[in-house]
């Protein structure tokens, strides 16, 4: 299958969808109108206590730190990266930004390259590239292999021009799928990027919230071509702290130079108590592990008690596998739909928020074809503090059970009974 370029305009460009459907939302709620707030794709928990108590001791840290980061802070990241992937980092190979979001813009600035983006995709990849110019070619997964790209459709794009500059983004667990590669999946497109002098992009920022804990880099087997991005905001519950890492090969040190240089005369540096705050949480310890093993468990039975609610209303979402998304095809109510006046995922996004106040986005977002009946659900509507002290309390082997989900997670159990009483009673 052939990639399909993009045809963008800066003029065009609106506010980000997923920050889009935030605002409405809570403007929604300003004027008195409930709304499950599935859309918006922020952590339900709090941030770890010792990183918060991090922060605090260092509040009143007011210095411009390095443009690269605090040393301690790009020192516990490569370590980091040493336990989790076995990458052979060091703090030299790291840079600080305020945000992955802003690191990637930055790389797309100063690399000269296609992004290629398996689609679905996260919404602000070709959006970026539209803004400095650069040529996107998209790359349609098939959601019978659970919406992940294949080797042959990478292989297929390189081979038609084998010396061109490109820039490839992996992101998984994936937003908006909430899916995931195995190993050997990784390895095979490793070795295509390999052959190819690809630039990988590796966005593993839900990499922790692999609903087993089993997350496996990509840099494993591509470590001189493969950029590992990570952050704060999704498996440390601090998305509006806004502090993202870039962790580069040795091979790419001209080309974090590069960054950091444009860098300086941009943002000059990442606040500096959310970088000192941030040393704790890539350190590690017992605290965090504790963490995210109770974040692990009730996002998994919640992602497969949501997926098997959807697929008894005959709407399939693949299972996910890590994060907080899923992403269901509405194609078996097509013919229905219609008669309703619902024939784009944008149509049916729209519905779902004016007749049942439930935010989703639409596949379209995503990079999905606009008559593609698909959304992205996140669901992180529940109070996430609250039901990380309620498992807290209880053995270890205590199963996250529908009476558990419909007590501390009710929201999101209501919003999806929402969903398919709405598709129900249209028939």
């Amino acid at each position: 299958m052939r990639p399909e370029p993009l045809n963008l305009n800066i003029r065009g460009l609106g506010l980000s969808s997923t920050v889009g459907i935030n605002e409405l939302s809570l403007r929604m709620i300003q004027e008195g109108r409930p709304v499950h707030r599935l859309g918006l794709g922020q952590s339900p928990f709090p941030v770890p206590d010792p990183v918060v108590e991090a922060l605090r001791l260092n509040a009143s840290r007011k210095e411009y730190l390095p443009v690269r980061g605090l040393w301690e802070l790009r020192e516990a990241v490569a370590d980091y990266h040493r336990r989790r992937n076995g990458l052979g980092a060091s703090g030299d190979d790291v840079l600080i930004g305020p945000g992955s979001k802003e690191l990637m813009f930055l790389l797309q600035l100063v690399y000269y390259g296609d992004l290629v983006i398996p689609t679905p995709a996260w919404v602000s990849y070709a959006p970026q590239a539209q803004i400095v110019g650069r040529r996107v070619c998209a790359l349609p997964c098939r959601q019978s292999n659970d919406w992940r790209l294949e080797p042959s459709q990478l292989e297929s794009l390189c081979r038609e021009d084998p010396g061109r500059p490109r820039i490839v983004v992996l992101n998984y667990p994936g937003n908006p799928t909430g899916l995931t590669y195995t190993a050997a999946e990784l390895e095979t497109l490793a070795r295509v990027a390999r052959n190819y002098g690809l630039l990988l992009l590796s966005d593993e920022i839900y990499g922790e919230l692999h609903h087993r804990g089993a997350h496996v880099s990509i840099a494993r087997y591509y470590p001189e071509g493969t950029i590992v991005s990570s952050g704060l905001s999704k498996w440390c519950g601090a998305g509006g702290w806004r502090l993202g890492t870039f962790t580069f090969p040795q091979d790419l040190k001209w080309l974090a130079d590069s960054m950091a240089s444009v860098a300086s005369e941009t943002y000059t540096s990442t606040s500096a108590p959310i970088q000192y705050a941030a040393v704790s949480a890539f350190r590690g310890g017992s605290v965090i592990e504790r963490y995210l093993w109770l974040a692990r468990r009730i996002l998994s039975a919640l992602g497969e008690s949501l997926q098997r609610r959807l697929e008894e209303a005959n709407v399939q979402p693949p299972a996910p596998t890590g994060g907080f998304y899923l992403f269901p095809d509405f194609a078996a109510w097509r013919n229905r739909l219609e008669t309703r006046g619902v024939f784009t995922s944008e149509d049916l996004a729209r519905r779902l928020l004016e007749e049942v106040s439930v935010a989703v986005l639409p596949g379209a977002a995503f990079g999905r074809p606009p008559e593609e009946l698909t959304i992205r659900i996140a669901y992180v509507d529940f109070d996430g503090a609250r039901a990380m002290a309620a498992l807290e309390t209880m053995p270890p082997d205590w199963p996250v059970d529908e009476a558990f989900l419909s007590t501390y997670c009710g929201a999101m159990t209501r919003a999806i009974d929402l969903i398919c009483t709405w598709l129900e009673k249209g028939t």
